[in-house]
């Protein structure tokens, strides 16, 4: 009987998950062919990403904020989020996250932090109104830890980021890497060309002023091609 009770349950379990998995899946595969940025860069924008977490694993640890900042592809600024969003579970957080973004829950609730679906609603609220009919590429630092971490938050309220960002992600250090330049932490750009860092005070160290920095190395790596090309001798 105990068996028997198990498989029932189990079966109600896949059932109900599934409907909300086949959703996700069919909204990801209902886009069509869509130009690249090279045959149409005035279709394109770049949504700069990233988050503070509870700590560093996707799925058991959670988001306590995001930041993102839209520009061109150029870097000209468009628009900016910044939410603060309360866990889940709260007791999951990490020293090692605590010491970087300095997450209380009361002080979050104090904050107006969202609860998670409010959150994705707001996300995507504000997708629509700075990206318009424009596709948009994710961009982030540490592209697999912000996307792993998005992913989960939005797979939370049944959504799927991929209704607003296409498939592909950027991130800054391949970038940097592409042009020659090694460091994974930016310093010899930023030293460079005088990009101002952000915050290492944890309770201003926030997912906007990690986004907003992105966004001036980006620029800055963008001005270092530029210098490159710039020094080639003409034929």
């Amino acid at each position: 009987m105990v068996r028997i009770l198990t498989s029932f349950v189990w079966l109600l379990i896949c059932f109900s998950c599934a409907p909300k998995e086949e959703s996700i899946v069919q909204q990801m595969e209902a886009k069509g062919p869509i130009p690249h940025p090279t045959e149409a860069p005035d279709q394109w924008l770049l949504a700069h990403i990233d988050v503070e977490t509870t700590g560093l694993l996707p799925g058991y640890h959670e988001m306590i904020d995001i930041g993102i900042v839209m520009t061109t592809l150029e870097g000209t600024f468009i628009d900016s989020l910044f939410l603060r969003i309360q866990p889940a579970h709260p007791e999951r957080l990490s020293p090692g996250a605590r010491a970087v973004n300095a997450f209380d829950a009361h002080k979050w609730a104090q904050l107006g932090a969202l609860n998670r679906s409010a959150a994705v609603d707001s996300i995507i609220s504000f997708h629509k109104r700075a990206a318009g009919d424009n596709h948009v590429l994710m961009v982030a630092y540490n592209s697999h830890f912000d996307s792993a971490f998005l992913d989960h938050l939005f797979r939370s309220a049944n959504k799927t980021w991929r209704e607003m960002y296409y498939y592909f992600i950027l991130d800054i250090p391949s970038m940097a890497w592409g042009l020659g330049l090694k460091d994974l932490n930016s310093a010899w750009i930023m030293d460079r060309y005088q990009v101002k860092d952000e915050p290492h005070i944890a309770d201003q160290h926030t997912g906007i002023t990690g986004a907003m920095v992105n966004v001036r190395i980006y620029k800055a790596l963008l001005q270092y091609r530029q210098d490159l090309l710039a020094a080639v001798p003409v034929p």
